[in-house]
């Protein structure tokens, strides 16, 4: 994964109660510290600051980089988050991703199979 960078967009992965911040909540970077830290900005509609925060790498995960202007893949946004989730939380994530494919096969041998009766 790539270090977050300056002006990069984050989503909050922890409620930050004492500033009013829940997870999901989404800022950017403005600065990075020198300790693995970075100063996030939470603004509201209107770009008013709601907080800053002080925030380690766990808490967070890139959404959107500066540098490149452009989201960052949902595989490595996937990744970003597994690596903060237990082991038996992964494996629960894991068996969830299999019943996705699984029920999209399935979907497509039906789609096929009723475009094959459509065509005689």
């Amino acid at each position: 994964m790539t270090k977050p960078e300056l002006f990069d967009t984050v989503e909050l992965l922890v409620d930050l109660p004492e500033q009013g911040i829940r997870q999901g909540a989404v800022g950017a970077i403005v600065h990075c510290y020198s300790d693995n830290t970075y100063e996030v900005e939470f603004t509201n509609e209107d770009g008013e600051t709601l907080a800053l925060c002080t925030l380690s790498p766990d808490q967070f995960i890139v959404v959107w980089r500066a540098k490149t202007k452009k989201w960052v893949p949902i595989a490595e946004r996937i990744e970003a988050l597994m690596s903060h989730l237990s082991e038996e939380a992964a494996e629960e994530v894991l068996d969830f991703a299999r019943f996705l494919h699984m029920r999209k096969q399935r979907s497509l041998v039906g789609r096929k199979a009723t475009i094959k009766e459509a065509l005689g």
